[in-house]
């Protein structure tokens, strides 16, 4: 195995071991609450914890990508995250808890802050192919994590979780310390100034409003799609409601990355998100059975779109910036994911669960007007250059 496919692969085991990660903190809280004796507003702090960090880590890894060495900073993650997950598996204190989480998600942040530079270099001619896979890995991960959180605990109690996702993350720690990371000389630095010209240029504006919508539904979906199952159907029902909408995103990454060498990007995103606003409206009307099952799938597949997709969009606009735009496409996602489930925390209290989660439905018919108003911007479906873009 030559050193680009060495680093693929440490790079996509890294992304699969993280989704398991952070798809494994809903379905362990009933353990926390009983093993550390808190309250349940107290678990509230589960999902900040885990992702203040990694957005911190995430954005100024990425603004600093030209001028860090790879090597060590990817290295410096990983081994960051495996010490963390073993903190957090040891941890005799709710507080410790916390802050080892909260480490664990800077650490995971400083490593997927450089992971798609790296990615981008190494096949610069295949870069959105590269990053659909990225993001299949990631729902793979994803899907697995609730399922390996219940195989543990049928044998053990939760400290063992953590220790078992740790060893996810091992063989990229050793690939990161033996092998020579490649080469991303291509990668410029970048000054404020430019800097702020980039975060002006129609197809970034455009990707990062757009990220920060997708995440919003993804963070919204994780957060309380099972809880709201939950009102009607037994625990186990409404948790594999969650995983209907996780499962969704492999078959429909997998078509993506088949997809977007051959439709340009926006067009693809318009076809992928259409068919997700009036699913997710079916799923928060009321039904139940196979309805709310299809409803639910099929809007996880149209969304599952817009990560990959926006990221790609946007990185072929500025190939150069790989790290910038890496930093704050990615960094819009986990705002969004962080806030929106919050607010519909506070509309819940107001109105109700079911008519607060309709908040998700309004999102995701934005997420569809910013592709369409992107694209009249630019006057193109693909990536603009600087050359052919209309400021």
């Amino acid at each position: 195995m030559d050193r680009a496919r060495k680093w693929t692969a440490a790079i996509l085991l890294f992304v699969f071991g993280d989704a398991v990660a952070m798809q494994a903190r809903g379905p362990i809280l009933s353990e926390l609450e009983a093993g550390f004796g808190v309250s349940e507003g107290a678990l509230g702090l589960i999902a900040p914890a885990g992702t203040a960090g990694f957005v911190v880590a995430v954005v100024a890894t990425g603004l600093l990508a030209g001028r860090l060495p790879m090597r060590r900073t990817l290295l410096a993650g990983v081994v960051g995250v495996i010490c963390a997950l073993v903190a957090m598996a040891a941890a005799p204190l709710y507080v410790v808890f916390l802050f080892a989480l909260l480490a664990q998600g800077a650490a995971a942040g400083a490593f997927r802050g450089v992971d798609r530079v790296v990615l981008s270099h190494l096949h610069a001619a295949r870069r959105g192919r590269v990053y659909t896979v990225y993001a299949l890995v990631w729902a793979v991960g994803a899907v697995v994590g609730p399922q390996l959180v219940s195989a543990v605990l049928s044998v053990t109690d939760w400290r063992a979780v953590f220790v078992v996702i740790a060893l996810c993350f091992v063989p990229t720690a050793v690939i990161a310390g033996r092998v020579d990371a490649p080469s991303t000389s291509a990668e410029r630095s970048i000054s404020r100034d430019a800097f702020a010209a980039l975060l002006r240029r129609p197809p970034v504006v455009g990707a990062c409003v757009g990220m920060l919508l997708v995440g919003s539904v993804e963070g919204i979906m994780f957060t309380w799609l099972a809880y709201y199952a939950g009102e009607f159907y037994a625990t186990t029902t409404a948790n594999l409601l969650l995983s209907t909408y996780l499962l969704a995103y492999i078959p429909a990454r997998f078509g993506y990355t088949l997809a977007v060498d051959r439709v340009p990007y926006l067009a693809l995103l318009l076809v992928a998100v259409l068919p997700a606003v009036p699913a997710l409206a079916i799923a928060f009307s009321g039904q139940t059975g196979p309805l709310l099952f299809l409803a639910v799938f099929v809007a996880g597949a149209g969304l599952s779109s817009g990560f990959p997709i926006l990221a790609a969009y946007a990185v072929e606009a500025a190939p150069g910036y790989t790290g910038p735009l890496n930093a704050v496409t990615t960094g819009a996602t986990y705002a969004g994911i962080a806030i929106a489930p919050a607010a519909v925390g506070v509309l819940a209290e107001l109105y109700g669960i079911r008519h607060a989660l309709w908040l998700a439905v309004a999102i995701a018919g934005g997420l569809f007007v910013t592709v369409a108003v992107t694209w009249l911007w630019t006057g193109t479906a693909t990536a603009p250059t600087v050359a052919t873009e209309s400021d």
